[in-house]
């Protein structure tokens, strides 16, 4: 992707409702957005040549997981793509399907995740976990970004009031977003974050997502075709993408992460500064993430994060609208399709179809993504897009 290019567009998006075990498969959920993406922009489905599939929890065990989807969905694609980053899939997924519709492999893209992880099984994830992790008791992201949180209050001190204000944030933008788990449809204060369930010391339980089931996608096509169609449209106009940071130190710190490098150089190509992000669309399967982010991608200093939280106005009507949709913390994480929770809010708000949670300006917008937690270090891979109008 470089600078400036606003040649490719998304032209609509969909997402399903979050729900707790809802019982429907991922190819029903994924059915579902592509009928609510084909009603929004009137696309019909044989236009559709390019699909790129997100990986998922539910289906991993199929090696032939997209063309199975194209074959239940009814598409037959000219360019067809599995993207196993975890949370970076949709994100990721965007950029590459932009590269396909310049090379001209596809001329409409759908980029779609669907995932029903809480009502199937989740598959052992093996590599270096069975001799270095599960010996000691350390199971999975939960004990890993304990670790995180541990560390950074061992440098920097934690003020979980700065994390309390995220929490309360992403909540009652939940509460606004009828697509959200029933679930978490429910205000909480930061007492009630701060008093919550300690589950890996010093995370607690509204430190974490609630896994669940959903589907999202977005609708790409060229800048040209999407006008001639009379459809709205929004570019990304840069993409940054880093695997295992540091991947050859033993001891890496385990707080840095690749968005050291791919927030600069994302912001780089677009042309705009940190200060100049008007929404902000963090993956946030752990709080603690929310803040890392910050200041990794340059919003703030390294181990002055909080102090940033703590004086900006992060709610959908202020000057730096966090995650306006919940969330994963507040909305639900439907399993691997949770990378596109944010990136379809972002789109919405800046297509102007926020309703009760519109926010005001809506020139651009910054969406990451967060993919795997290896042994000692920070996560795998480290993803972020800018979206302009």
């Amino acid at each position: 992707m470089g600078p400036l290019m606003k040649d490719v567009a998304i032209a609509g998006y969909a997402e399903t409702k979050i729900d707790v075990r809802a019982g429907r498969t991922s190819y029903e959920l994924a059915g579902d957005a592509l009928d609510q993406i084909l009603r929004q922009t009137n696309v019909d489905k044989s236009e559709i040549d390019g699909l790129l599939v997100s990986e998922t929890m539910s289906e991993s065990a199929n090696p032939f997981w997209a063309q199975y989807m194209a074959d239940v969905l009814g598409i037959s694609p000219t360019w067809l793509e599995l993207l196993g980053l975890g949370g970076v899939s949709s994100i990721g997924g965007v950029a590459r399907a932009a590269m396909a519709i310049r090379n001209k492999a596809c001329s409409i893209a759908l980029v779609l995740a669907a995932d029903a992880q809480s009502s199937g099984q989740t598959p052992e994830q093996g590599a270096q976990r069975f001799e270095y992790q599960y010996p000691t008791g350390l199971r999975g992201p939960v004990g890993a970004f304990g670790m995180i949180m541990r560390r950074y209050d061992h440098l920097y001190g934690l003020n979980r009031r700065a994390l309390a204000r995220l929490a309360v944030t992403q909540r009652s933008h939940a509460l606004l977003n009828n697509n959200a788990c029933p679930r978490l449809q429910k205000a909480i204060t930061e007492e009630d974050y701060l008093n919550s369930k300690l589950v890996s010391d010093p995370l607690r339980v509204l430190d974490s997502v609630m896994v669940c089931d959903g589907a999202n996608a977005v609708l790409m096509m060229s800048s040209d075709e999407a006008k001639r169609r009379g459809l709205k449209a929004i570019h990304p106009t840069g993409y940054a993408e880093l695997t295992h940071y540091k991947v050859t130190e033993p001891l890496t710190e385990i707080t840095e992460s690749g968005f050291l490098v791919a927030g600069p150089h994302a912001l780089k190509q677009s042309g705009l500064r940190a200060q100049d992000v008007q929404s902000f669309h963090p993956y946030d399967d752990f709080i603690i993430a929310i803040m890392l982010q910050l200041e990794q991608i340059g919003f703030s200093e390294v181990g002055k994060g909080a102090d940033f939280i703590l004086n900006k106005d992060m709610t959908f009507e202020g000057d730096l609208p966090l995650n306006t949709g919940g969330g994963q913390i507040s909305a639900g994480q439907p399993g691997l399709a949770g990378g596109g929770l944010n990136l379809v809010e972002a789109v919405r708000q800046m297509f102007g179809e926020g309703g009760p949670r519109q926010i005001k300006r809506t020139q651009n917008a910054m969406v990451t993504g967060i993919g795997g937690i290896p042994y000692a270090r920070n996560w795998c891979t480290s993803a972020v897009m800018i979206l302009e109008q």
